[in-house]
């Protein structure tokens, strides 16, 4: 592995040091350090190196899907006639099937089989909800996956017991019967890298073996060249031998909105993963789903480790609950960046203050990490940074201003490692794995104005993975 000397880096915002690196770990810092023999050398020009960011909450596979689907909603489309353009202007796959993302009900209303025939009949389509829950097919996919014979409690019905081609939670099922796409993970890899991550914890709940396998071939060839840890990973399941840099995170529990569980099926469930040794990533987005899981964890207990994924609306009320049980809330502040008007339209007055709620989380205890949800969210960590400090929406009005982070705690909640989201940031510190992120500017410039276009060089393992 090539050695490299960064020259003239700021370090902790404060002091400006060279920094060696050789096998993939920072191995020496001092004020001034002699060039070695066959060693590459950086000028760093007083920029910030910076511990690589860690998204703690995405989902690689929908990402590698998402570069190849057509976008079906704002701000791309905002009406139905924008919308029947958008599909017929997309370029069909292999297989000839059309597939779109990010759909929202403000273009065309709540869309099914009959309403797709309308925009785009002749070629099989699907579109998935912004929210990732739902899909919608034409007649011409639900054909082709055989949609009226299936019998998944996720697919909707019209009294008469028709399909309606409206899929609810149904992924593992909709990918069983679709033809063959292999992923490439090169290109979210590289765009991941290029916005100074690396490191990420795929959320993707019930990970399948050929998932799983399709993310450690890519990290084996180093189309990934991020750290991986999966929530999604079978209960027993222990990564490869061969790649230090693929870990297992807490189990990744789904509580869905639509069909909330029972609370004694919810309580067996996470005694089932904590009787393995492993922690709980509970998906809740609403008030009434935080609620029930509190309450079973008051029965299961918790373990070190379990976590809240989302987060959407917590009641001040339960804000001491959280932090007398040490749980961890991995949240997205970008959706309000991206989607804040529409919570402040649809969502209770009174329930404004406990949209993506983080100072209060802090300031009580709570280990806060934020993260994308991408595709959901907005994959730039550098965006979601800005969105947890400023908290305004596309329209510019501040949801929930006593929830801001400064500055420095937002990009503090990218730097805490995988397997502790939340927990003290990392440092550019000798012995340290050289996944770095040197910035064109001093961190207290970066801090004022957090934007991609100041990264400058990103290095994971100690190998230069974007810019140069």
């Amino acid at each position: 592995m090539t050695a490299l000397l960064l020259r003239d880096a700021e370090l902790d915002g404060r002091t400006r040091a060279d920094v060696r690196i050789s096998d993939g770990r920072i191995t020496e810092i001092a004020g001034s350090l002699t060039r070695r023999a066959g060693e590459a050398e950086h000028d760093c020009h007083g920029g910030a190196l910076l511990p690589g960011l860690c998204d703690h909450h995405l989902h690689l596979h929908a990402l590698a899907a998402a570069e190849r689907s057509v976008r079906c909603g704002p701000p791309a489309v905002t009406d139905r006639a924008g919308l029947g353009a958008a599909l017929a202007a997309a370029r069909p796959d292999a297989h000839g099937w059309i597939r779109g993302v990010s759909y929202f009900e403000t273009v065309a209303g709540d869309l099914d089989a009959a309403g797709l025939d309308r925009l785009c009949p002749d070629r099989p389509v699907r579109v998935q909800h912004r929210s990732g829950a739902l899909w919608m097919l034409n007649t011409a996919a639900a054909s082709a996956v055989g949609l009226a014979s299936a019998d998944h409690p996720g697919i909707e019905r019209t009294p008469g017991g028709v399909p309606t081609g409206r899929l609810w939670r149904a992924d593992a099922w909709l990918r069983a019967h679709l033809p063959p796409a292999p992923p490439d993970l090169a290109p979210v890899g590289a765009r991941l890298a290029r916005l100074g991550i690396t490191a990420v914890s795929d959320a993707t709940p019930e990970l399948e073996d050929g998932a799983a396998e399709a993310i450690a071939d890519a990290l084996r060839d180093g189309a990934l060249p991020q750290r991986v840890q999966l929530l999604g990973a079978p209960l027993g399941a222990v990564p490869p031998g061969d790649l230090p840099r693929l870990g297992i995170g807490p189990y990744k529990i789904m509580i869905a909105d639509s069909a909330l569980p029972s609370l004694p099926e919810l309580t067996r469930q996470i005694s089932a993963v904590h009787a393995t040794g492993r922690a709980i990533a509970a998906h809740c987005v609403t008030r009434e789903a935080l609620v029930i899981l509190l309450a079973a964890l008051a029965e299961a207990g918790t373990l070190p480790g379990d976590r809240i994924e989302h987060a959407a609306l917590v009641p001040a009320e339960l804000v001491p609950e959280l932090a007398h049980r040490r749980l961890r809330v991995v949240t997205q502040p970008g959706f309000l960046a991206h989607r804040g008007d529409d919570y402040l339209r649809d969502v209770p007055g009174g329930e404004h203050i406990d949209l993506y709620r983080c100072a209060s989380l802090t300031a009580a205890g709570v280990r806060l990490a934020l993260s994308s949800d991408a595709p959901y969210g907005p994959l730039d960590p550098w965006e979601v940074m800005a969105a947890a400090v400023h908290r305004r929406t596309p329209a510019g009005r501040v949801a929930g201003p006593g929830e801001r982070l400064t500055p420095g705690l937002a990009l503090a909640a990218y730097l805490a490692p995988p397997h502790d989201p939340g927990g003290p940031a990392r440092r550019v510190r000798t012995g340290a794995d050289a996944d770095l992120v040197l910035l064109s500017v001093p961190l207290a410039t970066a801090l004022s104005a957090p934007d991609t276009d100041l990264v400058r060089l990103v290095l994971a393992g100690g190998r230069v993975v974007a810019g140069g």
